[in-house]
């Protein structure tokens, strides 16, 4: 194993959160936070073409021999790919992850963002955005960020507008939302000097 794949990304800041790439043993959390009813509640619903998908509570199964394959392929793939944990600095306990991935549809990364259900509402997605963004843009050198969901999520739209995403489109319920390079470069510039 790589140490490149363990390294912890933390940045100079006063977030209360940092991103970790995990180690393989480390994708436990992962797997409990996929298979937590609470945390994937958002997910529910969808007609998602997977075996491990449940429908009824939204969770997906996350294999212990699917996870050296999944690992191999989202970590150590930037600038196409990158993952990560969220953690709070307090403790150093996991309390979600992010991800980004180029798009095969256009010239921009998509990315996620889970916050584990206990962890919600504490400040921690908006620290965690900040973080992606930065890492996305600074290192990864990204032209662009979106990420989509339905439009009734208030909290996750409020959150991603906050640190300078915009709504790009809505259509079937669905709300669209990117930022550009240069505009967190403006907004980066504008708010720290």
């Amino acid at each position: 194993m790589s140490s490149e794949k363990t390294d912890s990304l933390e940045t100079v800041s006063e977030e209360t959160v940092h991103l970790h790439i995990p180690s393989l043993d480390e994708l436990l959390y992962r797997q409990k936070i996929m298979q937590d009813p609470a945390t994937m509640a958002y997910n529910k619903g969808y007609d998602i073409d997977s075996p491990d998908y449940d429908r009824e509570t939204g969770c997906i199964l996350f294999p212990r021999d699917e996870w050296e394959g999944w690992y191999d392929y989202f970590v150590g793939s930037e600038p196409e790919r990158f993952y990560a944990y969220i953690v709070r600095d307090a403790d150093g306990a996991f309390i979600g992850e992010v991800n980004l991935h180029r798009s095969g549809c256009g010239p921009w990364h998509e990315m996620g963002i889970v916050i584990e259900a206990c962890y919600r509402g504490q400040g921690n997605s908006r620290c965690a955005l900040k973080l992606l963004l930065e890492h996305a843009f600074e290192k990864m050198n990204a032209t662009e960020v979106r990420n989509d969901f339905e439009e009734t999520r208030i909290a996750a739209m409020k959150t991603h507008l906050s640190v300078g995403f915009e709504e790009l489109e809505r259509k079937d319920g669905i709300v669209l939302l990117g930022i550009t390079r240069d505009k967190y470069y403006r907004q980066y510039r504008t708010n720290h000097g």
